[in-house]
């Protein structure tokens, strides 16, 4: 059995995609996903900024606060990624504007949980330590961005970066590729460019994110 921690910001539609793939490997192969944080907000904080925990509310920041609260609860990591799938479907699929206060607690309220979760995961400043733990982690490991996966505590991989999330056989053979680049230590890249078509599929793929969200893209440079 392979444990994948599969590092997330609710706000990133490549995360997404990703992470509908990896829900499919669980039906294909013999891996389990613990979800973890990732704060895109913070990584790429411009100069002088605040940092996300120093805001009242800040999107995908205070979304993680709470998904950090429900894991806490007795069903941990699995209550974890029923939130990041039903607030990721609203968000990349059915584009509304979850990165709020009242859309957070509409997202718990449709999965059947108190939206008084929301006022207790902000008010409870411990959740920004949960939420930073993971995020500090993962860049110890080499992370930089999302979807960063961390196999069996010591791989890190960042990607697949696929849009649409392959399904059935299509997903397990997708992890059968990142499964045996894991095996390689030092193979640190390999990529596609990307043609005129693809940023047009790409921008189609993306539009309910692209037309629900407040806020515009900055990602910095990886060396």
């Amino acid at each position: 059995m392979t444990e994948v921690d599969f590092h997330f910001d609710v706000m990133c539609p490549w995360a997404y995609q990703t992470s509908k793939w990896i829900r499919e490997v669980t039906e294909q192969r013999d891996v389990t996903v613990r979800w973890r944080f990732f704060s895109l907000e913070e990584v790429n904080r411009e100069e002088g900024k605040k940092h996300p925990w120093e805001r009242p509310w800040s999107y995908g920041w205070s979304m993680l606060r709470v998904a950090a609260l429900l894991r806490r609860g007795p069903d941990g990591y699995q209550e974890v990624g029923r939130f990041y799938a039903a607030a990721g479907k609203a968000l990349h699929e059915d584009g509304r504007k979850v990165h709020t206060p009242e859309g957070v607690a509409e997202v718990l309220v449709e999965m059947g949980l108190d939206p008084g979760a929301v006022e207790a995961a902000i008010t409870d400043g411990t959740t920004h330590d949960d939420v930073r733990a993971d995020h500090d982690r993962v860049l110890e490991l080499g992370g930089y961005g999302v979807p960063t996966l961390v196999l069996d505590g010591s791989t890190t991989l960042y990607g697949p970066v696929v849009t649409p999330a392959p399904t059935g056989a299509d997903a397990g053979r997708l992890w059968d590729a990142v499964a045996v680049w894991s095996e390689f230590p030092h193979l640190y890249e390999l990529r596609r460019p990307k043609t005129g078509a693809d940023w047009h599929h790409i921008g189609d793929s993306f539009s309910p994110y692209l037309e629900a969200r407040d806020w515009r893209t900055i990602e910095r440079p990886v060396s």
